[in-house]
């Protein structure tokens, strides 16, 4: 059995809207939260279930599988609410103690719904979780050991349905392994450099030494091997050079800063010092800062799939520090503007431009934003490009971008 899918079918549309309509939120809300909620719920039965071989999760699932959950799912949200709520409620203690509320509020931030909402949704979840797997234990009769066993086997499939918009590491001790690996494919490194030299430096200081190796040894040679030995130095002397600017790239985006950037009634956003969130917040905050159509702000780790309007999954933390900025500043009033480089056809490059600004603007309604807040989007495509198409790729990316306007505050 499948655990995550078997939990997920479940979670029909006539219960996701029981839900919406008991907690006074919207479907989709409701989708997204329980989307985040029920891998982040089976995440901790799989860690509480390693830390004591079991035992406390086979008896957390016989109770349980004791309320008859399974059984009237239609009350969940209704007639025995209060009580099922108690029992979820006790069950999420069990498994994250004090940060169960760390847990709950990330998924509300995350799907943009009420801070109560993804604690609701968690002790409504709990029961149903572990009655499944109460049911698959009992029936399998597994011992604690037995159902650690099958627990982790759920590890990897539990671990890439989180959303890689969901950071878990102030819940549990490891942050989950598919939410770094999507990190590292697409996004910089968050975390401060680490105190130990980075892998990439040593082949270079070993290029380095051997440079200087050929150096000693041609000081000891005739004229011809002399030569010979210093267009081979001078070569490899190059090719440390050209390493060497390669590697001040990379060393540069190793210790970009992050920081928190704190929001009007204390909700802070994981951002990059100089990104977007720390200098449109800084201008929010700022009464003598400019804003208008004249002054904008750009995304700088929000990307489309090649060709096309489809936001990244790992472009979706960023969109969501956006819907919360708005939401901490109800005032506020922004335009999202597309822009391309001059290569390709001017029409298309337009095209697509205005469907990437719509596709920003939409997905950052959809993470709970007020739409009233944000204006139509619009695709400049190269009209306001600078660098010269002949240029090489990487010059070119300062034209391609995302951007925000702030029209009010």
């Amino acid at each position: 059995m499948n655990l995550l899918d078997s939990v997920k079918g479940l979670l029909t549309p006539d219960l996701v809207g029981q839900a919406a309509r008991f907690l006074g939120e919207s479907e989709s809300g409701i989708s997204k939260a329980l989307g985040a909620a029920t891998p982040a719920l089976i995440q901790g039965i799989i860690s509480k279930a390693s830390s004591d071989n079991g035992a406390s999760i086979l008896d957390m699932a016989k109770q349980a599988a004791g309320s008859g959950i399974l059984d009237d799912l239609a009350g969940l949200f209704g007639t025995h609410n209060s009580t099922i709520m108690n029992l979820g409620s006790s069950l999420i203690s069990g498994l994250f103690g004090h940060k169960g509320s760390i847990l709950g509020n990330l998924i509300s931030s995350f799907a943009g719904v009420k801070p109560s909402t993804g604690s609701s949704l968690l002790s409504a979840l709990a029961p149903i979780v572990l009655s499944m797997v109460g049911k698959h234990a009992f029936s399998n009769g597994l011992s604690g050991s037995g159902l650690l066993s099958w627990l982790n086997g759920h590890k990897d499939t539990v671990s890439s349905a989180i959303p890689t918009g969901i950071n878990l590491s102030s819940v549990f001790d490891e942050p989950q392994r598919a939410v770094r690996e999507a990190s590292a494919m697409r996004e910089p490194i968050r975390e401060e450099p680490s105190s130990g030299m980075p892998k990439w430096l040593l082949p270079l200081l070993l290029l380095a030494l051997g440079a200087l190796a050929l150096w000693y040894f041609m000081r000891g040679c005739n004229d011809k091997t002399a030569e010979t030995v210093t267009a081979a130095v001078d070569t490899a002397v190059n090719k440390v050079e050209a390493a060497v600017d390669t590697a001040a790239t990379k060393v540069a985006e190793f210790v970009r800063e992050s920081l928190n950037v704190t929001l009007p009634g204390g909700m802070t956003l994981s951002a990059y010092k100089g990104g977007i969130e720390d200098k449109l917040v800084a201008c929010l905050n700022d009464a003598n800062c400019k804003i208008g159509k004249d002054v904008w702000f750009d995304f700088d780790n929000l990307n489309f799939e090649m060709g096309s309007a489809k936001i990244t999954a790992e472009s979706q933390a960023q969109v969501n520090n956006i819907a919360a900025i708005l939401k901490a500043y109800p005032k506020v009033k922004i335009k999202i503007g597309g822009y391309t480089d001059k290569t390709g056809d001017v029409a298309a490059n337009k095209k697509l431009s205005q469907e990437r600004a719509d596709a920003v603007t939409e997905a950052i309604k959809a993470a709970g934003a007020n739409a009233a807040q944000l204006e139509k989007g619009e695709g400049y495509g190269s009209e306001f490009a600078t660098v010269p198409a002949e240029a090489s790729d990487e010059a070119r990316k300062v034209d391609r971008r995302i951007s925000v306007s702030v029209r009010a505050r």
